[in-house]
């Protein structure tokens, strides 16, 4: 009765997001308060009805309910019980109904939160966030419905892929969906702002915190499906250039341009047009990597096996979200006015440059993913386009990015003194080079572009806490005024330094993987192995039975000057259900290196293949991201968040 109940409020749900997606338009055009104020009802509604549907599910897979057919597929009565809730959007179905749940909840939060936005304004965002979530909707109930029941249901379930049975992954894809469906609120707020002809200082000012949650989820999302490919597949690696993986980095990096090209929209209200046009593609990125996924177009670790059937459908909303506003954009954004105008050298010359950048950097990754697969969609050709392209064509594009980091923050508006700023960040240029004379003496004849990867790391950490220290005027006056100072310092400050100074921890983690150490080798028992500084020695082999799984546990030593300093043990494991075997990694992380373990199959002959790394600065590739994160959410904390917006002035905009 549950999953009917379910199934309903998801049909009245479409229901209410058509009249949603059209009535408050409507109204918002004849100034009809009553039709604009349904948008609001309207997006409450429309979130219950969809936690309604999500709930009933979700209660199917922890009765483990296997009348309903997508229960049976992805779930297993001895399934744990955290991979049984995961089980509800670790498949195609289950992950979309995910998918319009947060839609809905970001129209909720927006009526919840927007009263003090202009009627109108409100009216047409929620307008278009409904019109997103009425295509979406009706792809779920006509091709994708999670609520349909069999009349043979199985004993026990077909359970879930044995791989997506991680306690990493059962939390990235909610934290990667809150970012990506969380930019379509920002484009939802540019496509109003088109329609209404005027996108001022205010507009950025509302923008901003929506375009700052989506990009922290975003955040944390990429980083724990990084950190998940590292610790479970067994490969050693956390980044592979995957075509999804680029799929869920090409919204991050605009997400990043957008943040603070709406900077300069809400200070010296220029960059309006591009302001827009990249809170547009944004999410356009976003629905592409949802269309990648899901048309059967790639194979994949991260991909839906799904007909393309769904994938055409998927493509033809793609289509009319993306086509349909870049539409609108293309009549309107030639009437905008361009706003305050700066020099070249200025904060908002460094701001368009990393703009620009960032652009040039998305465009690279965008080519590398997408071309292959036209090729081979049109010409039946398969080429390949791996980690040797991207790090040879996004790497380099990043330097000047990193560098302007820095000084950009120093730089007055409108005009600068660049020299000026270069003399304020000598803390910055002294650590920055005595890192890189340090790293050329420590490994000379060793790889030259990481040690000048860890000069830009410092750079960007330290250019930032010299841009914090000049702000409370740090060493320039009293430790008390100082301390004043840092305490008056809005959020917002704080928030930049630490998302920058996160960026250069990130940095020195990927810098350090040049460095690594790796061996493999096929080990009896009592037979070890040299991994640098280490011994890896097999002790003993026994087997383990999990909940749902058997594994051929190892237990290993890992030794220095004959010292052993730690016993670890990796695992093969085997799930009989979907006769799938899957690694279980042994790590041994510290703030300075991982030492990194994974079993292998069997020679037969009673040895083991292991794979062994040392790993120096690995984790920081994750901690840089989870500050970056914490920036993002200091950021969104700042009282002008939780304040009137700033007076419209005038009639800036379109010009009538």
């Amino acid at each position: 009765m549950l999953i009917e109940l379910g199934h309903f409020a998801l049909i009245l749900a479409l229901a209410v997001a058509i009249c949603q997606a059209t009535l408050p338009l409507i109204g918002a055009s004849r100034r009809h308060g009553g039709w604009m104020a349904f948008a609001d009802m309207a997006a409450m509604v429309q979130f219950a009805l969809v936690g309604i549907a999500f709930a009933a599910l979700m209660h199917a897979y922890i009765v483990s309910d296997f009348t309903v057919i997508n229960v049976a597929h992805n779930s297993h009565t001895d399934k744990p019980l955290l991979y049984k809730i995961a089980g509800v959007w670790g498949n195609h179905e289950g992950s979309m109904l995910l998918w319009v749940l947060i839609l809905a909840f970001c129209g909720a939060a927006v009526a919840a939160f927007g009263g003090r936005l202009p009627a109108t304004l409100k009216a047409r965002v929620l307008a278009v966030q409904a019109m997103t979530g009425t295509g979406f909707l009706a792809f779920i109930l006509l091709t994708s419905n999670p609520f349909l029941r069999t009349d043979l249901p199985p004993a026990n379930g077909e359970g879930l892929n044995p791989v997506l049975q991680d306690p990493g992954l059962a939390f990235h894809p909610p934290f990667l969906y809150l970012g990506y469906v969380g930019s379509s609120v920002a484009f939802a707020f540019a496509v109003a702002a088109l329609i209404e002809g005027r996108v001022d200082a205010a507009w950025a000012r509302w923008v901003r915190p929506w375009a700052l949650a989506s990009w922290a989820m975003l955040t944390l999302g990429i980083a724990l499906g990084s950190w998940w490919a590292y610790y479970t597949l067994g490969w050693g690696g956390w980044w592979f250039w995957d075509p999804v993986e680029n799929a869920s980095f090409m919204p991050w990096l605009l997400g990043t341009a957008l943040i603070h090209s709406a900077i300069v929209v809400e200070k010296r209200d220029a960059l309006k047009s591009w302001t827009v046009l990249l809170a547009i593609i944004t999410f356009a990125l976003s629905l592409v990597g949802t269309f990648l996924v899901r048309s059967g177009v790639l194979t994949s670790v991260h991909a839906f096996a799904v007909d393309p059937a769904r994938g055409t459908f998927i493509l033809f909303l793609l289509i009319a979200a993306i086509g349909g506003s870049l539409t609108l954009y293309a009549i309107r954004a030639p009437a905008m006015q361009a706003g305050g105008l700066f020099a070249p050298v200025s904060r908002e010359g460094a701001l368009v440059l990393n703009n620009l950048l960032l652009a040039t950097a998305t465009a690279t990754v965008f080519l590398g993913t997408l071309y292959p697969l036209a090729l081979d969609l049109m010409t039946g050709e398969k080429i390949s386009v791996g980690p040797p392209f991207f790090n040879k064509t996004f790497g380099p594009l990043m330097v000047p990015v990193l560098v302007a980091m820095a000084a950009g923050p120093l730089m007055g508006w409108k005009r600068a003194d660049l020299l000026g700023a270069l003399q304020r960040l000598w803390a910055a240029f002294a650590i920055a080079g005595l890192v890189v004379l340090t790293g050329l003496y420590l490994t000379f004849g060793g790889p030259v572009m990481a040690v000048f990867g860890f000069g830009l790391a410092a750079w960007t950490a330290v250019g930032a806490l010299v841009e914090w220290a000049e702000r409370v005027a740090l060493f320039r006056t009293s430790a008390a005024n100082s301390f004043r100072r840092a305490r008056n310092l809005p959020r917002a400050a704080w928030g930049t330094t630490l998302a920058h100074l996160g960026m250069g921890i990130t940095v020195a983690g990927i810098s350090a993987s040049a460095y690594e150490r790796e061996q493999i080798d096929i080990l009896a028992i009592g037979a070890t192995m040299r991994l640098g500084a280490y011994d890896v020695r097999l002790d003993a082999m026994s087997k383990e039975n999990g909940p749902n799984f058997t594994a051929d546990d190892a237990t290993i030593s890992v030794l220095k000057d004959g010292a052993v300093v730690a016993v670890m043990h990796p695992q093969r494991r085997f799930f009989p259900l979907q006769k799938q075997t899957t690694s279980q990694t042994a790590i041994r992380s510290s703030l300075f290196a991982d030492l990194y373990l994974a079993l292998g199959e069997p020679d037969g002959k009673g040895g083991w293949t292991v794979r062994a790394y040392w790993k120096p600065l690995i984790s920081w590739i994750w901690s840089g991201a989870l500050v970056m994160a914490l920036g993002a959410a200091v950021s969104l904390s700042d009282r002008r968040w939780r304040v009137a917006a700033a007076a419209r002035r005038g009639t800036l905009g379109v010009r009538a």
